[in-house]
């Protein structure tokens, strides 16, 4: 998608990335079908959300591969863009770190629910981080574990 986004914009930034999952979809540790990020430009003073699908989902507003959404003004605030070049901790090993960290969550007796994924520059650390949730959102997860997607440092756990 970053190569789509800077034809759209040559100073495009990724601003968050977060996993999209279909339902009744096999779980597969640190991959998703779909994933979603906004991307902003500061010289345009614009967003715009991108989307990768491994197949068509016209009911969800998904389609297979790379698709633009439409622009949005963007003005910059307390959540700062990032460059991909920071980004040297993927998905997979972000899950293996909140794994281990998530010892005590994971033992406790249940369904847990499926693990989703949020990348963002979080305004409390210098680097990316990958916010690892058990869940689907920041405020809906059961647990979330974050990870320093420079790193791969455990940041924390909640």
């Amino acid at each position: 998608m970053y190569g789509t986004a800077r034809l759209w914009a040559p100073d495009a930034e990724p601003l968050t990335v977060r996993s999209i999952h279909f339902p009744g979809a096999k779980p597969v540790d640190g991959k998703a079908e779909a994933w979603e990020v906004i991307f902003v430009s500061e010289s345009m003073g614009r967003g715009r959300t991108y989307t990768w699908s491994t197949e068509e989902r016209e009911g969800e507003g998904l389609h297979k591969g790379v698709f633009p959404g439409p622009q949005q003004t963007w003005t910059p605030g307390p959540q700062k863009p990032f460059s991909p070049a920071e980004v040297k901790v993927d998905t997979t090993e972000a899950l293996e770190t909140a794994v281990k960290a998530s010892e005590d969550y994971l033992k406790k007796p249940g369904t847990k629910p499926r693990v989703s994924y949020l990348l963002v520059r979080a305004v409390q650390f210098p680097n990316p981080v990958w916010r690892v949730m058990w869940g689907n959102t920041i405020s809906s997860a059961e647990y979330l574990v974050t990870v320093d997607a420079t790193t791969g440092e455990l940041r924390g756990k909640t």
